[in-house]
């Protein structure tokens, strides 16, 4: 399993996150988004209906009776209910480093000490293991420069 760190900067989740969502399907890849509340998968469940005017992803909850029939998935847990190749972590979410995922996207706020932290954490966990890792930096105008 490959592992990705993104440090959000100078864009927010909801800016971010669909960016590489739809990178990953571009890529034929399905995904699973895990968050650390039932509350936040609401909050992105109706923002990646409606955030932009002429797009939008195809999306639906774990507890959904389809779930497994959609591209992305949006769970509290880390099971791989569409086939998915890639895990998403966000808002502390813990990544996990089994179950057969392709690769690993942790996305953390770089204003946040508790995220950072918890980054940090993964981070050592992550080599620790062996397992590749590497770490991307938002610039200020929102592109990603690898930084580890």
């Amino acid at each position: 399993m490959e592992v990705l760190f993104y440090h959000l900067q100078g864009q927010s989740l909801e800016q971010a996150l669909p960016q590489l969502l739809d990178r990953t399907l571009q890529r034929g890849w399905k995904a699973v988004v895990r968050a650390s509340s039932g509350e936040r998968l609401k909050a992105l469940d109706d923002h990646l209906w409606t955030y932009a005017d002429e797009s939008f992803l195809p999306h639906g909850l774990e507890a959904d009776a389809q779930a497994a029939a959609f591209p992305i998935v949006l769970a509290l847990g880390e099971d791989r209910l569409n086939d998915a190749e890639v895990m998403f972590a966000v808002d502390g979410a813990e990544l996990p480093t089994e179950g057969g995922w392709t690769r690993g996207v942790l996305i953390f706020d770089g204003g946040d000490a508790e995220a950072l932290d918890g980054a940090r954490r993964q981070w050592r966990e992550i080599k620790a293991k062996g397992l590749p890792a590497t770490y991307w930096q938002q610039t200020p105008e929102g592109r990603w420069e690898q930084k580890a």
